[in-house]
């Protein structure tokens, strides 16, 4: 990548072993319960996929897209759904799958929208947690990293849609963005 990156902050190994402690701690959690993985397009690609291959439990997927960006890098307020569930949830064990929480206002809309279709619960797995960013407090139940409040990219973080394919967690040099 050449000189777009600064440093790396979880190399690829750290993601593969935090995996496979947080895939057991969900086999165990829904042990002989219904699961429905919700990954939230683009960014959750990744960690839904090696996830869910790590999973020795049997689940199903879908997908949601909302934004609340529009063309800019500041959230909106305003959160849209781009791409809705194709799966009924009424009844299911929904963990919402994340790549990556910063402020947690779209978040907490999503849980809020998915908790009004009746579903028997809404649990929250994401990769990176940025605790520096938080607006709201949300119940997260599975975090694989705690990061600083730092621009971040790959393992399905983007920067202009670029950067997702790393198979580590970095950051990105300020000239890139600026």
């Amino acid at each position: 990548m050449g000189d777009a990156l600064e440093k790396v902050l979880v190399t690829e190994e750290q993601i593969k072993a935090r995996h496979r402690e947080m895939a057991a701690q969900i086999d165990a959690d829904y042990a002989g319960k219904d699961l429905l993985l919700v990954g939230v397009l683009r960014g959750a690609v990744m960690v839904m996929a090696d996830i869910a291959r790590e999973l020795h439990h049997p689940c199903e997927m879908d997908w949601m897209a909302v934004s609340s960006y529009g063309a800019g890098t500041v959230s909106s307020g305003v959160v849209r759904i781009l791409k809705d569930l194709d799966t009924d949830i009424q009844g299911r064990n929904v963990l919402i799958v994340e790549d990556v929480i910063d402020s947690g206002l779209t978040l907490s809309w999503l849980v809020g929208n998915l908790k009004s279709r009746g579903p028997a619960s809404v649990e929250i797995c994401t990769m990176v947690r940025k605790p520096l960013a938080l607006d709201l407090d949300i119940d997260v139940k599975y975090v694989g990293f705690d990061l600083p409040n730092e621009f971040i990219v790959g393992y399905g973080l983007d920067y202009a849609e670029k950067y997702r394919n790393l198979p580590f967690i970095g950051t990105l040099a300020p000239h890139v963005y600026q």
